[in-house]
């Protein structure tokens, strides 16, 4: 029995009806199952359980047999020593947490036993073989409009969440100022995933303040940040231009007391010439030079069109420019909005996405061959928060789809 399946029982409450008791006889009643953890600890977290005549309030944790407590460690990691109750299929043996307290067991009763979920079971299988693929894959080839658009569009809602959660994050840094935190998330999608990191690296070490005060100077903001990349340290500049580049980063260096990053964290290989880094380098210094006050234009533009030219630079192609505005200026209208409790302003940035042309990767192909239209970047960030959030990581019980096929499956058992 996959240990999805035993998840889908406890949270659905299958147990309801059914005597359950620990390993030692006493009588378990419970009173709430909790809430399913996605992070690292217990499975289940703020669970009510009565034991005996004694309530507890606590964790949960779930598996088929009571050796996998022990095989995944849990009795060496303080983090379960919360577990108020051991949930599983066969109990085996005891359990102790890090503390050497035996952890209570309970062989979950439910209907029928085996036979009654044995449909149940063979959707679970599937779904659970299916590591870092789609599980439902072949329920979704035989029928995609198992993934309505109602889904789609909460599942776009929680990859907004989510990069406010970022946006949140940022703000910490930078002090509650949403230009540095532009700036900082601009920065790192310049890099394009391949050098999102290094990007991201740059703008945390070059202070927005020293780019501002030179951002009348194309030459200079370049100077800064080529220098500040460690891409002008080289013995011999390779060209004319590097040199006058190093000369000015160099009096700017000490002026500021910058210090660059590791130039060679840098990826090149494999990069078409438009996506290499002191391209990009310099897409941004032009970016930062054209656009003064910069978030108040992503705050006041409210259509696509009015936004696009705010990053219309030399060799940014238009796919490019999609993924800004996707990853960077879309979420942060909408954080601004949330912040500023104002659902209706939050709802037309999340409009916007159904106007950007649908991203192109591996796994929206994936979609795709399951027959799941495409229609914009809304399906597309929809379909990729799906994908990383939920068939990744075999959250399919709570998933929408998961549950329409653990449910038609559970009703033709039952008739």
């Amino acid at each position: 029995m996959p240990e999805i399946l035993l998840h889908y029982i406890w949270e659905r409450c299958l147990w309801a009806g059914y005597p359950q008791q620990t390993t030692d006889g006493r009588k378990v009643e419970i009173l709430s199952v909790g809430e399913h953890n996605r992070d690292a600890g217990p499975d289940y977290s703020h669970a009510r359980i009565r034991i005996g005549e004694r309530e507890w309030v606590g964790n949960i944790e779930i598996h088929v047999n009571s050796g996998d407590w022990v095989r995944h460690r849990h009795h060496l990691d303080k983090a379960y020593d919360t577990v108020v109750l051991h949930v599983v299929r066969t109990a085996d043996k005891p359990v102790y947490n890090s503390r050497g307290e035996a952890v209570p067991q309970c062989e979950l009763q439910y209907p029928g036993g085996q036979d009654y979920l044995s449909g149940l079971f063979e959707a679970a299988r599937q779904m659970d073989s299916a590591a870092g693929r789609i599980g439902c894959a072949q329920q979704l080839l035989s029928e995609p409009a198992l993934l309505t658009d109602g889904w789609r569009r909460t599942l776009l809602h929680k990859r907004l969440e989510c990069k406010r959660a970022s946006i949140d994050r940022l703000l910490e840094i930078t002090k509650g100022s949403w230009e540095h935190a532009l700036y900082i998330s601009l920065a790192r999608n310049f890099g394009f995933h391949t050098n999102s990191v290094p990007f991201e690296e740059l703008a945390i070490h070059t202070p927005l303040s020293c780019l501002q005060k030179h951002r009348n100077s194309l030459f200079q903001l370049t100077a800064i940040l080529m220098g500040q990349a460690g891409l002008l340290e080289e013995p011999q500049p390779a060209s004319a231009e590097e040199k006058e580049l190093l000369r000015e980063y160099t009096f700017l260096r000490t002026k500021f007391g910058l210090e660059p990053i590791d130039g060679s964290i840098w990826k090149h290989g494999r990069l078409r010439p438009q996506n290499s880094p002191e391209l990009r380098i310099r897409q941004f210094a032009q970016l930062l030079y054209r656009s003064e006050s910069l978030l108040s234009k992503i705050l006041d533009r409210q259509e696509l069109r009015e936004l696009v030219p705010l990053f219309e630079v030399d060799q940014m192609g238009k796919a490019s420019i999609d993924i800004l505005l996707i990853n960077t200026v879309i979420p942060y209208k909408y954080a601004y909005a949330i912040s500023r409790h104002q659902p209706a302003q939050a709802e037309a940035a999340m409009a916007l996405m159904e106007q950007i042309a649908p991203e192109n990767n591996s796994i929206i192909r994936q979609w795709r061959v399951l027959g799941q239209e495409v229609r914009s970047a809304a399906d597309t960030q929809a379909l990729l928060h799906l994908y990383q959030n939920y068939c990744q990581h075999h959250e399919c019980i709570n998933c929408e789809v998961g549950d329409r096929i653990f449910t038609s499956k559970k009703l033709i058992i039952n008739n």
